[in-house]
């Protein structure tokens, strides 16, 4: 399946998604999640005082929603998924709650994906990634709203039911932070940017985030037996 090419093509396809998968499937927890976020960015993009370079935020949205598309293709394909999303689509079914699926699912989107995304959009563009700087921290409040909203969401479900078997779930989770996540991703962009002529580093600095942040993934995935 051709991948979008237009913010508004990511969201029908997100949607797609969403409406063919069982809403207990970890893989359709994080979609519907990144579904929400998307529609919020559109609309932001929609405004134009939002940002300082909409075009480029909005080829950025693309390239950054394809490289989860890209994944998901590929385990419906049966190929082989990047490292860093094998846990989700590995666990998919396991006794997990759906809270792991969406933070385990955003580590790897935004740990791996987010800057692969951001050096591929300033080569595209022939920029700087400082130049996108402020842009990309314009859509840390979202996060931080969709991401707060799951885990009150969370909180809510379980209610008194935090025993010792999800207390350490709940500790877990807690260490986990979108922000941090994002300051850490620009790091990476950096260190990309700075690779970007030597394609044999890059390559192997590439497997090894892959399979870093996947491990990661894979810890925030440990089933609860609920």
């Amino acid at each position: 399946m051709s991948l979008p090419t237009t913010v508004p093509d990511v969201v029908s396809r997100l949607r797609e998604i969403d409406d063919r998968l069982s809403p207990e499937d970890g893989v359709a927890v994080f979609n519907r999640m990144y579904l929400t976020v998307t529609e919020q960015i559109a609309g932001l993009l929609a405004t134009a005082s939002t940002f300082h370079d909409g075009p480029t935020m909005a080829e950025l949205d693309v390239r950054f929603a394809n490289l989860w598309l890209a994944a998901y293709d590929a385990d419906t394909a049966g190929s082989a998924v990047p490292a860093a999303w094998r846990p989700l689509f590995e666990g998919r079914r396991a006794a997990c709650l759906p809270i792991q699926y969406a933070v385990a699912g955003m580590n790897s989107h935004i740990e791996h994906d987010l800057p692969i995304a951001v050096v591929e959009t300033c080569r595209a563009r022939r920029t700087a990634p400082e130049e996108l700087r402020r842009d990309y921290e314009a859509v840390n409040d979202v996060l931080a709203q969709v991401e707060g909203s799951v885990r009150r969401s969370f909180l809510d479900s379980v209610g008194h039911e935090i025993d010792d078997r999800i207390g350490p779930l709940v500790h877990l989770l807690s260490v986990w932070n979108i922000e941090k996540a994002r300051d850490l991703s620009w790091v990476t962009v950096e260190t990309l940017w700075s690779l970007r002529s030597t394609r044999l580093l890059r390559g192997r600095f590439l497997d090894g985030l892959g399979h870093t942040v996947g491990m990661a993934s894979r810890a925030l995935l440990t089933p609860t037996g609920r």
